[in-house]
């Protein structure tokens, strides 16, 4: 792709915008975009912006659904147990497992269905999707249906990889960092007002908040309708293909070069960091500190505030003032200091002290991704995002075993040897390693695209 230097377009660029436009009135007619305004940059739009505030709002639904059934999916799946509690468990982590699966699988079948057919189908029909899916759980009259609606649950979720796909599509590439630091904050906003949203819903009926989380999905995505045009214009489009769309494929393109497997290293040992976070944190404040769980409800409603602050207000100048490859290394480093800060913490003082160092990583993880989005194709965001989204997922089947594990082994009468923050220690290695794989990694600069 030609390279566009200072305010001018090459007539490359110009070309492309003209396509664009053309695709974006074809798609969304309400949105109106004058023959004159062809030759702007596609995401000075107001249509464009007001179509990137749309996937923010989705992303937002998305979180804030799965946030609303986190408290009450355990009560509704013991419902169907007959007062089983050991069952009980073992099948929510089955569920829990079977989610990770799903999102592995198919993010990356979303992602090149996005590059196939453009962003807009997949987003709305993932919305659909969604929607009906948790009205299919709030009516499930047997175990086997609930299972049923978290497989779909998993498979329709993955839409979030879609979702960054049209960020990317719609901002420009000096931006991006900025653009994904939001969409951060949006899944800190869901995670904020999510649980207690659902543990409200929950004490008047378990299934209640799936109900509401069905009807939000199904009321965005006919909202969708009318407001999202198309991103991906049709020259920019690849053909669909199973050696890319299966996991292994869409993995492939993350070593497609030294600085794509580098941040891949980077953001695989992350998100397994995270999972430390997720799976052994209540465990620790209960046994460790004896929070209730209103006090574990906040802190964690702590960390997602902090976490959504930096995402909207922290990653735009931070990236401004020292690049993206040293807001990459920024957030690292607190969050390095932050799971030390956690695994040291002997009060439960000194675990709320480290909630705003350690959430220091959401300005990690944009930075990571506009950089990334640089080194592939236009016709390949989608494969890249859905690949993303599968290292995630990755860490979500094997991160919750081998983080409760390593608390089992050093936790309690029966440990092996007693470190109580241990977890954290190994959620702190994982970073410091990945902070030594990104002083590695050379990005080519925000003012350059991938050719094409």
């Amino acid at each position: 792709m030609d390279q566009q230097h200072g305010t001018g377009n090459t007539r490359a660029d110009d070309a492309l915008n003209a396509g664009v436009a053309e695709n974006l009135v074809a798609t969304a007619p309400g949105i109106d975009l004058p023959e004159a305004d062809f030759a702007v940059p596609i995401y000075q739009h107001k249509g464009r912006r007001a179509a990137a505030s749309f996937i923010f709002l989705t992303i937002t639904l998305d979180m804030l659904a799965l946030g609303m059934i986190a408290p009450v999916l355990p009560r509704l799946i013991a419902s169907f147990m007959a007062g089983n509690v050991s069952g009980s468990a073992r099948m929510l982590g089955l569920f829990g497992t079977v989610f990770a699966v799903m999102q592995f699988f198919f993010s990356p079948v979303l992602g090149s269905l996005s590059d196939r057919f453009g962003r807009r189908p997949v987003v709305l029909l993932s919305n659909f999707g969604l929607g009906l899916d948790y009205l299919l759980m709030a009516w499930a009259p047997a175990l086997s249906w609930l299972f049923l609606g978290r497989i779909i649950a998993g498979v329709t979720a993955s839409s979030i990889p879609t979702g960054m796909a049209y960020m990317t599509d719609v901002t420009p590439p000096e931006k991006r960092a900025g653009a994904f630091g939001l969409l951060g904050a949006a899944f800190g906003v869901g995670f904020v007002l999510g649980p207690a949203l659902g543990g409200i819903l929950g004490s008047v009926n378990p299934r209640l908040p799936f109900w509401i989380a069905g009807g939000l999905s199904l009321l965005n995505g006919m909202y969708g309708i009318f407001v999202l045009p198309e991103s991906l214009s049709l020259e920019h489009r690849s053909p669909f293909s199973w050696r890319r769309a299966n996991p292994v494929g869409s993995l492939s393109l993350l070593k497609n070069n030294k600085v794509m497997f580098g941040l891949s290293a980077v953001l695989i040992l992350g998100y397994l960091a995270q999972q430390s976070l997720m799976n052994v944190y209540v465990l620790i404040a209960d046994y460790r500190y004896g929070w209730s769980d209103k006090s574990v409800g906040w802190s964690l409603a702590l960390v997602a505030v902090f976490s959504g602050f930096y995402g909207a207000g922290l990653v735009k100048p931070l990236v401004k003032r020292i690049g993206e490859r040293g807001a990459l290394s920024f957030g690292l480093i607190g969050g390095t200091l932050g799971y030390l800060m956690f695994g040291f913490s002997k009060t439960g003082l000194l675990m709320l002290w480290g909630i705003p160092v350690l959430n220091l990583m959401s300005v990690a993880w944009p930075s990571a991704q506009s950089m990334m989005s640089r080194e592939v194709k236009p016709t390949q965001q989608g494969q890249m995002q859905g690949a993303i989204q599968s290292l995630r997922g990755l860490a979500g089947i094997v991160g919750p075993l081998m983080f409760t594990y390593v608390f089992s082994k050093t936790f309690g009468q029966g440990a092996a040897i007693h470190a109580p923050g241990a977890s954290f220690y190994m959620a702190a290695s994982l970073l410091a390693i990945s902070l030594v794989v990104a002083q590695w990694v050379r990005p080519r600069k925000a003012s350059a695209e991938a050719a094409t």
